[in-house]
């Protein structure tokens, strides 16, 4: 949504006689800005509250001392019957006072006849129900792309006039060198944040040179994953970081190749949505997670990944509140990847309300319906390990784009895998009978060969001597993998996946 269309539903909320409109945002000076921008509009006054300060008219700044109290900012409000925009900030706790609830009430009715609204601005907007009856919840989406790079400009531009910020080589004042294409990927990096953490960010990166070019892009994701783990929803991975290997996979590593033309204005021109999503079932240690990451890395897009656990909260509403804010995070940062671990875990419950009062169920149907309908290029990757606990209508066509069965790693598979792990611990592979380890890994999972590596190298490090075959082969004689131990497990799930998934080799 535009600035200049958010200003127009806003002003039209006034027109048509809302006499209270919440924001749930911590962004109070974005909601100020567009009350200013409204008001201008409408040619009324601003007014903004706060219990430090009381009722203050814009643009003096005097505060008004007998308006602190909530109580008497509602009896004032009554008495003035004015037209104006009325900024209360982080008011919607007062309204818990059942004398403060029943004087907003009076006064909702009140301003309800004039060219007035009061405008609740705060984090986690939680409204008895007899006050939310007279108000309306606008959704403010975080900043895009324009918001951004006004924010990218301003900040460069203060830092260069107000504080004389110069580049250490030449001197010169603080500038952007950025190309077009440059500036695209900087804004993209800034997506998700709010205007003061965008700004934040930037100004970090220019006071480091005097400058803003491209090599603060990594800089800035940085800092932006910072501040997403700090919110605990999501945790980010920058596509520079994306640099996980993947063996076998063959029938995946196709897919992702054949589909990612569906990004390109190609697609967009004959009105095809962006790619959707897949899901990924399959045996334990198996390499879904990998994979999850591996998607990401191909499509050189950023990686989000929810933290369902942290969904949850015992207060009311605030679960599915978490879930939208992830939505909301997801989609800012479009194009995207986000993933969800251990699917059948996360939404525990699904279509029962027997243990959490719902919530799970809520959730779940909320996450079913933004499948369904989103519109933003937010490409969601699932894995799951037992499908059988996952609801039917979450595994028909339109949820995702494909369906993919991971199995237990083939001959040739596991060979690369061997390979995989032993350069990665600095190994030199072509020493190795990769053959031999290859037989003798018979029935593993890629996350069991990469124990019987590591463990062969702590053995290594233990008697002072160089990693061999025969430690190799020593320590997965001694490993009984999962497929000996949930063996009707394992073959349960390759019988159900035989016909409905595709296999991902």
């Amino acid at each position: 949504m535009s600035s200049a269309t958010t200003v127009h539903e806003l002003k039209t909320l006034v027109l048509s006689y809302h006499p209270a409109i919440a924001f749930d945002t911590v962004e109070e000076e974005r909601v100020e800005a567009l009350a200013d921008a409204v008001a201008a509009e409408l040619e009324i006054p601003v007014y903004t509250w706060a219990l430090t300060r009381g009722l203050v008219r814009k643009p003096t700044a005097h505060p008004s001392g007998e308006t602190r109290e909530p109580l008497a900012l509602l009896t004032h409000l009554r008495s003035l019957r004015a037209h104006g925009i009325y900024l209360l900030r982080d008011f919607a706790r007062h309204l818990s006072d059942p004398a403060v609830c029943r004087a907003f009430r009076d006064a909702a009715q009140e301003l309800a006849q004039a060219k007035a609204s009061m405008w609740i601005v705060g984090s986690g907007n939680e409204l008895p129900a007899d006050a939310a009856a007279h108000v309306v919840h606008f959704p403010l989406e975080l900043p895009g792309k324009k918001e951004l790079g006004e924010v990218v400009m301003t900040v460069v531009r203060s830092l260069r006039d107000r504080t004389g910020v110069r580049s250490p080589g030449d001197r010169g004042p603080a500038r952007v060198e950025l190309s077009k294409a440059e500036l695209d990927r900087l804004l993209g990096a800034l997506s998700g944040l709010t205007l003061n953490q965008a700004r934040q960010a930037i100004a970090r990166a220019v006071l480091k040179d005097g400058k803003l070019h491209a090599d603060d892009i990594p800089f800035i994701l940085e800092h932006k994953a910072e501040l997403l783990g700090n919110e605990g929803l999501l945790e980010y991975f920058p596509a520079e970081d994306n640099a996980w290997e993947l063996g076998g996979f063959a029938g995946l590593k196709a897919w992702l190749e054949r589909t990612q033309v569906g990004f390109g204005a190609e697609a967009a021109a004959l009105g095809l949505p962006a790619p959707r999503g897949i899901l990924l079932v399959g045996v334990q240690g198996c390499g879904k997670s990998l994979a999850a990451k591996f998607v990401a890395r191909s499509w050189a897009l950023p990686l989000v990944k929810l933290d369902a656990g942290r969904l949850y909260s015992k207060w009311a509403g605030e679960s599915e509140r978490n879930f939208r804010r992830v939505i909301e995070l997801a989609e800012t940062m479009a194009p995207v990847v986000l993933w969800i671990d251990e699917l059948e875990k996360s939404f525990a419950s699904f279509g029962s309300s027997e243990y959490d009062g719902g919530t799970s169920q809520r959730i779940f149907a909320t996450l079913l319906s933004w499948m369904q309908e989103k519109t933003k290029p937010v490409f969601l990757v699932a894995t799951a390990n037992d499908v059988f606990r996952l609801p039917p209508e979450l595994m028909r066509k339109g949820r995702f784009d494909e369906l993919f069965f991971v199995d237990l790693p083939a001959a040739a598979e596991r060979e690369a895998i061997f390979r995989i792990h032993l350069v990665r611990r600095k190994q030199d592979a072509a020493a190795f009978d990769l053959g031999a380890l290859t037989v003798a890994s018979e029935g593993m999972s890629g996350a069991e060969i990469e124990q019987a590596v590591v463990a062969s190298l702590y053995r290594s490090l233990h008697e002072k001597r160089p990693l061999d075959g025969g430690m190799l082969l020593a320590e997965l004689g001694r490993t009984v993998p999962l497929s000996v131990t949930r063996r009707e497990d394992v073959e349960r799930l390759r019988a159900l996946a035989r016909d409905r998934f595709v296999p991902v080799s």
